[in-house]
């Protein structure tokens, strides 16, 4: 495929790893794929997940991982695109991180969403060395995990000096 081809739904549609790494279609929107796969992420999490212990939204956010490792690693190999920006999942899942590990309300939960889209697009050092060095499943999903990471500790710097 052309790496500058926009997927669509027949090319998501024959493949498992391709639903999961686009997002269930979310990645298929041609603005902003990473924001509109995360507010999915959002979403889903806002109307499923919050229902969830912390041990079962843990659980699922792990087996999540290691899901993306294979449903990214497939689907941008189709693609012929290391990390084609219609795959998703590595923003789902670092989100549902985000989200996991975030205080309950709105005010937090929005911020952590502003936040991880700034550090998931700006990628300041080190993700964007791990964006351009690791490669394969892995790669696609370590960036996105590092800027969840960024973003809880932006939240709870904030946390403890203002509140």
């Amino acid at each position: 495929m052309n790496p500058t081809h926009q997927p669509d739904f027949a090319f998501m549609r024959p493949r498992l790893s391709r639903w999961v790494a686009l997002g269930a279609g979310s990645g298929l929107s041609g603005v902003a794929p990473g924001t509109v796969g995360t507010l999915l992420a959002w979403g889903v999490w806002l109307v499923a997940l919050d229902k969830l212990t912390a041990w079962q939204q843990g659980a699922i956010i792990a087996a999540g991982v290691w899901i993306g490792i294979w449903a990214c690693s497939r689907t941008a190999d189709d693609l012929g695109v290391a990390d084609h920006g219609a795959i998703v999942w590595d923003e789902i899942i670092a989100f549902w991180l985000v989200l996991w590990l975030t205080p309950d309300g709105f005010g937090w939960q929005f911020s952590a969403f502003l936040l991880f889209r700034f550090f998931d697009v700006v990628k300041p050092p080190p993700i964007r060395w791990v964006d351009r060095q690791v490669s394969g499943g892995w790669g696609v999903m370590a960036d996105d995990l590092l800027a969840a990471c960024f973003s809880l500790l932006v939240l709870a710097l904030g946390k403890a000096l203002f509140l």
